[in-house]
């Protein structure tokens, strides 16, 4: 079917008093707009499901949910894998968040297979950990991360807690292609699979052991740390506020505060453009509230807590903001540091980064004997490689990626942006112990390690045309790459897998003097992304590189309709 006659289809199959009916009746007019509605089944991508809240197959809404968790619940019976085990299931701050993770508690519970269910918003590192701490088969979060204030989404977890791939993603997904959206499943009412006992409510004792955790990630004693460092955080009204703050009392942080415009959730975020912490006008009232209290340090995390961005004061009382390769180099070196000076840093350590993150951490870690491992983009990949690294007998260190992620322990397979922000408070009290600043140890990497520079572009390709023009975009990259550019050393192409890594559509190319260059199209959102690195003895001279690269690339992007 073509996308008018599945409205039509969905118009006749939902009753008069459905509201997702109404919406539709709104744009029966509107044939761009039921065509991105129903062109596509949404995409069961990156993990899970992301998109816009509203009704259609390629839209978030009550059917996309209950037919991706029905066919969740199929696999899991058919895994052979014990489902008394259970599923863990949490949620942020987002419209229809509660909604949907409670539609997924019941049909869950309707198939026999338990849940551990939060009963209120919780950061997605402490969902990755609880499916670990409870042995649960697997785990589903909802959340749209860091998207605008339109989108929702579903994240999908197994039993080692990191993001599904490889043959449980496909079998997932091919379970929950194998269903209609009108297919009629079973659902178990929330208050009668509670008495039941086939839904039990997670609360403050998973909170308390999850955040031990975290404080038992400390590189140094209290010793050694001025805890007095004044340190300013925004959740950017998510589910970072009670966690962080808990975190930073548990520290003993005497001089941290919250930005009080972005305490609360609110899922309409606004107070800012959209909820992204790499956004700089993310962090206006961090710093407002920044220069009010003369801070060291300012940290934000997206809505799921997830990823965590940072800024951190230049001599003259501007705040720096630093990407995600600065701050993964900083947390590198500081645990590196701090591990060797006490002698427990293993000669088997190992570090993963995705291949579209800069060489900035590689070089450090091969100064201390740490392992270095890639990924394909995404914590589901980086997070994957763990157990291979430890059958080869290494043990995991870090793992980051360029767009503010890392994952400080291993007992959190996903982005960790509550023991990110922790690992970073405790940085600004050693420096600030020893009378200098984050700053400061910045240039001492720079200085130690040469400078790294590093940009990204994005080209938001929206709807089917936009998706279309992205495949021409990269296939013209493909045929002609090499002739943007007379000094390419070597190309890669992941399109059919390149080394160790698996298949991805990724194209990375390096030059004669080590600079390089990769794109990709984004798995979560409708966007073209490049990524340009180079680096120098001089930061002049490798800020100068980058400006080359973008400039050339932005023409031949430009060159194809």
């Amino acid at each position: 079917m073509d996308a008018r006659e599945k409205y039509e289809s969905w118009l006749k199959k939902l009753t008069l008093d459905d509201p997702l009916r109404a919406e539709l009746e709104l744009i029966g007019r509107d044939e761009a707009e039921i065509r991105d509605r129903f062109y596509q089944d949404i995409e069961f991508g990156t993990a899970g499901l992301r998109g816009i809240c509203g009704a259609g197959t390629n839209r978030m809404n009550v059917l996309t949910v209950g037919r991706a968790t029905a066919g969740i619940a199929a696999y899991c019976l058919k895994s052979g894998e014990d489902v008394s085990r259970g599923v863990v299931i949490a949620y942020d701050c987002r419209y229809h968040s509660r909604e949907f993770s409670e539609l997924a508690a019941e049909i869950f519970a309707a198939q026999g297979i338990p849940v551990f269910l939060f009963p209120s918003l919780r950061p997605t590192p402490e969902l990755s950990f609880a499916i670990r701490e409870l042995h649960a088969l697997s785990g589903v979060n909802m959340t749209a991360s860091h998207n605008p204030k339109e989108y929702n989404g579903y994240k999908v977890y197994w039993e080692d807690g990191a993001q599904i791939s490889g043959a449980v993603s496909d079998g997932m997904t091919a379970e929950i292609s194998a269903r209609d959206y009108f297919d009629e499943i079973p659902r178990m009412p929330l208050a009668e699979a509670v008495a039941k006992g086939y839904v039990r409510m997670l609360g403050e004792e998973m909170d308390l052991t999850y955040l031990t955790y975290v404080k038992e990630l400390a590189q140094r004693p209290d010793g050694e740390l001025d805890l007095t460092v004044p340190v300013v955080y925004t959740p950017l009204n998510g589910a970072g506020s009670i966690p962080m703050k808990q975190i930073a009392e548990m520290r003993g942080f005497t001089s941290f505060s919250v930005v009080s415009e972005q305490e609360k959730p609110d899922p309409d975020f606004t107070t800012v453009p959209f909820p992204n912490p790499e956004n700089p006008e993310a962090f206006a009232y961090a710093e407002k509230l920044g220069n009010e209290n003369t801070a060291d340090l300012l940290i934000a995390t997206d809505p799921d807590a997830d990823r965590m961005a940072a800024e951190i004061r230049r001599p003259d009382g501007s705040y720096l903001a630093l990407n995600g390769n600065q701050t993964g180099a900083m947390l590198i070196a500081y645990m590196a540091e701090s591990q060797k000076e006490q002698g427990r840093l293993s000669k088997n350590a190992a570090m993963i980064k995705s291949i579209v993150t800069g060489d900035f951490g590689r070089r450090i870690c091969a100064s201390y004997g740490i392992w270095v491992y890639e990924a394909l983009t995404g914590f589901k990949n980086i997070c994957g490689r763990i157990p291979e690294l430890e059958k080869e007998g290494k043990e995991y260190f870090f793992g980051y990626e360029e767009s503010i992620g890392c994952a400080p322990g291993e007992a959190v397979r996903d982005k960790d942006g509550i023991a990110a922000g922790m690992l970073l408070m405790e940085m600004a009290a050693w420096c600030r112990k020893r009378g200098c600043t984050l700053y400061d140890y910045l240039e001492t990497l720079y200085q130690t390690y040469g400078y790294f520079a590093e940009a990204q572009v994005s080209f938001i390709l929206q709807g089917e045309a936009g998706k279309a023009r992205i495949g021409r975009i990269m296939e013209a990259f493909r045929k002609q790459g090499e002739a943007l550019l007379p000094d390419v050393k070597q190309t890669a192409d992941y399109l059919h897998g390149y080394e160790d890594i698996p298949v991805s559509n990724v194209l990375k190319f390096v030059l004669e003097d080590g600079s390089w260059f990769a794109m990709r199209p984004s798995g979560t959102e409708p966007k073209l992304k490049f990524y340009f690195y180079a680096v120098s003895d001089v930061r002049e001279k490798a800020d100068a590189r980058i400006a080359e690269l973008k400039e050339t690339v932005n023409a031949a992007v430009e060159a194809v309709n």
